[in-house]
């Protein structure tokens, strides 16, 4: 697999998209899924502490796993935070009681909770049918672990990304916080997506347009990523490979920037853990040559999807076109090659989370 494929902005970069081929063999297949996964779990226990200690008092933090992207169906995986009097922190996970038939949790996951530190449901005070778990403030770094690990390993959430989360106050206005890492609030803004594309390229054109000061690559990629996402530069979130990771459904896609030569790649891993055959290389082949832009390949034992787009006279639209099919061949590839070649999906349509075997969980990742 080492036919290169134009871009969305053609051959503007005065060169020919091999001169950049060796580039895109090396990234992203020399990424560490698993360390992108294991950070981006620190990242958000570490952003929940913060939360947590600066919540004022009445404060409600709920977060949830989303049942939409996880394919959980009427199964609601939450976990709630009041801060009381005297900065006393009460938290709540969901039990048995609210999830249906093939939801539960089973022993293990039970004895998991109670070795978290949760008491069984009703044994707190005010804990009703949650699971219960009270705390001081300066407990909290303790607390944002043992929340991040539950939703991780009991309740089988495969990345923060997957998480919904909402702070309100004590008369249930809502409440401004920073992020929690990758995980997304659900107040945000209700606009229509075809005004944020316009704005974004507005945006793009005002920056280029002043002759001394046109922005750097990087900063264009990143306004233009955080309009689609409908959040500020500032709030994306970048990885320890300074990849912007982007969850849209059931798919993730990372966005790298590169200087030298200019160019960004949009890529996502579709299956991990397949066994490379000649067969999937002829698969891939064929889906590569049916694409109108970016390539199917095989390394490292997983199947990528990767659009590059040159960086030269970057065009936002063009960024904008490589996000939308990627998500789009995320979501509609990994299903299909499952079917035929068996590995892994990033988090398949449908499925229901697994229970964690000995070994560190890194969700559907690995």
């Amino acid at each position: 697999m080492t036919a290169a494929h134009p871009s969305p902005a053609g051959d503007d970069t005065g060169g020919t998209p091999d001169q950049y081929e060796p580039v895109l063999l090396d990234e992203p297949s020399t990424a560490d899924l698993r360390a992108k996964v294991t950070e981006a779990w620190r990242d958000f226990a570490r952003a929940l502490a913060d939360r947590l200690r600066g919540l004022p008092t009445g404060a409600h933090l709920e977060l949830t796993l989303d049942p939409t992207a996880s394919g959980t169906g009427d199964a609601v995986y939450s976990i709630s935070v009041d801060l009381g009097d005297e900065g006393r922190l009460s938290a709540r996970a969901v039990g048995n009681a609210t999830l249906p038939q093939g939801y539960r949790l089973d022993r293990a996951a039970v004895a998991d909770m109670i070795a978290l530190g949760w008491s069984p449901p009703g044994v707190v005070e005010g804990s009703g049918e949650q699971f219960g778990l009270n705390s001081a403030v300066d407990e909290a770094t303790r607390l944002a672990a043992v929340l991040s690990r539950t939703l991780r390993d009991v309740y089988g959430a495969p990345h923060p990304a997957f998480l919904v989360y909402l702070v309100h106050d004590a008369e249930g206005e809502a409440l401004p916080v920073e992020p929690l890492g990758t995980a997304r609030s659900e107040f945000g803004p209700d606009r229509d997506v075809e005004a944020d594309l316009e704005e974004a390229l507005a945006a793009a054109a005002n920056a280029q347009a002043a002759e001394n000061d046109v922005l750097a690559l990087e900063e264009r990629v990143r306004t233009v990523v955080s309009t689609m996402l409908k959040s500020n530069s500032d709030q994306l979130q970048v990885d320890s490979d300074g990849d912007i990771n982007i969850r849209a459904g059931s798919a993730m896609v990372f966005v790298r920037v590169r200087d030298n030569p200019p160019l960004v790649d949009v890529f996502s891993p579709v299956l991990t853990e397949v066994e490379p055959t000649e067969r999937l290389y002829v698969k891939l082949s064929e889906l590569t040559n049916r694409m109108p832009i970016g390539r199917l390949y095989c390394a490292d034992d997983t199947v990528w999807a990767s659009i590059p787009v040159f960086g030269r006279n970057f065009q936002a639209t063009h960024l904008m076109l490589a996000v939308q099919v990627m998500t789009g061949l995320a979501d509609e590839l990994d299903d299909r090659l499952h079917g035929e070649f068996g590995g892994k999906r990033f988090f398949g349509e449908g499925d229901k989370p697994s229970r964690p075997s000995s070994e560190h969980r890194t969700g559907m990742y690995l």
